[in-house]
């Protein structure tokens, strides 16, 4: 689930995929990248093993970076960061 998408500006895009397995959280993330300004935050929550691998890989296969991964009560929270927008 994407959080409301009227956010705080600089708050990051929570998207809730505890509950789901993978390749569900990966999906989710790609289309909150899709839905936020380039540059933007998402907190991906994931309680799929898996998902320490995917996340990660898909990030990087789509230019964004993952800022941080934290372990929390048998879940996983990422926090990644969209690519920005092209110069030019």
């Amino acid at each position: 689930m994407i959080n409301d998408p009227m956010t705080k500006a600089g708050e990051p895009l929570v998207v809730d995929a505890r509950g789901h397995r993978c390749p569900v959280p990966t999906l989710r993330l790609r289309r909150a990248m899709e839905s936020v300004a380039p540059g933007g935050v998402i907190r991906l929550l994931a309680d799929d093993p898996m998902a320490r691998i995917d996340v990660p890989h898909f990030a990087a296969g789509a230019g964004a970076r993952v800022l941080e991964i934290s372990d929390a009560d048998g879940w996983l929270q990422f926090t990644v960061e969209t690519p920005a927008a092209p110069a030019g």
